[in-house]
């Protein structure tokens, strides 16, 4: 199997990091506040504006509440179809989300969850820190950085940030568990 790392991110990228062999960790500063961003993610009609990295919009369908499920379809030219789905864990607006995610488009492929904590900064901005845990290899591991990369750079541009805003210094990086 061959194993590809993340294209280079551009200079407002959010910063990528492995934490352990099963998960890696997302960061991004934004201008908007806490409660925008939070909407931005748990709003159907502003998730499938962003929650597909390719540069197309994706569907969306939000039960936000404890035990609700969502869904996002993403839709390839070559007339593909991928498929995420999950339940909702925890629910704290606008602080904490924590969801389960899987594909349901790749048939065995294993729950994981997703954390992503909204951190009120005295400026007014968001520290977002995403945690995704419970990727099965370094390849899933790989295709989710670079996934949710583009995906929350996409994220930023709906919030309304400028371009080059926010970005995490040092960009992408890579380390040990």
């Amino acid at each position: 199997m061959t194993t590809t790392a993340p294209p280079a991110p551009s200079p407002a990228a959010a910063a990528v990091e492995p934490l352990r062999p099963d998960a890696l960790r997302v960061e991004r500063h934004f201008r908007a506040p806490p409660e925008r961003v939070f909407r931005a993610w748990t709003a159907a009609e502003e998730l499938r504006r962003w929650s597909d990295p390719d540069p197309r919009d994706a569907e969306a369908e939000v039960d936000l509440r404890v035990g609700g499920r969502y869904r996002i379809a993403m839709a390839r030219a070559d007339g593909t179809v991928h498929r995420v789905t999950g339940v909702y864990r925890e629910i704290d607006p606008p602080r904490r989300l924590v969801y389960t995610w899987r594909w349901e488009s790749m048939p065995g492929s294993p729950e994981t969850v997703v954390t992503v904590d909204f951190r009120a900064r005295p400026d007014g901005g968001t520290d977002l820190v995403l945690v995704h845990e419970g990727l099965p290899s370094d390849d899933a591991r790989a295709r989710h950085a670079h996934g949710w990369g583009a995906s929350i750079d996409k994220l930023a541009a709906v919030v309304g940030e400028p371009a080059g805003a926010g970005a995490v210094e040092g960009g992408a990086r890579a380390a040990g568990a």
